[in-house]
């Protein structure tokens, strides 16, 4: 091989090497955003049920454990447990935001 075949030979490398790199640094962006934001919660009593757009996803002592993920938008939560008032509150969530934390304490009915 002629020391020019070799000198073109090494800048072809270098520029398929050169391309590779940006085409991999422009992948590693900025990580993803996450579609849904994490509900945690904490409160009392303990086995309230915490139901989210009419749906019962637990007690509350569950989602203070395990946390609930919720998608975009607008959603009707709600803590309820028999002889106390319910807790209702309307959460909106956008991707990448922080997680939402709500401490509930339910009232008992007088008697």
């Amino acid at each position: 091989m002629t020391l020019l075949a070799h000198v073109r030979r090494s800048k072809t490398s270098v520029l398929i090497g050169a391309a590779m790199l940006v085409t991999f640094v422009q992948g590693c962006g900025a990580a993803p955003v996450s579609r849904t934001v994490s509900l945690r919660m904490s409160g009392d009593p303990k086995d309230a049920l915490v139901v989210v757009d009419d749906q019962t996803v637990g007690s509350l002592d569950m989602v203070a454990t395990r946390g609930v993920a919720l998608p975009a938008g607008k959603h009707f939560l709600t803590i309820q447990k028999a002889g106390y008032f319910p807790f209702d509150k309307i959460l909106e969530v956008s991707p990448g935001d922080p997680p939402v934390k709500l401490d509930v304490r339910l009232v008992r009915f007088p008697e």
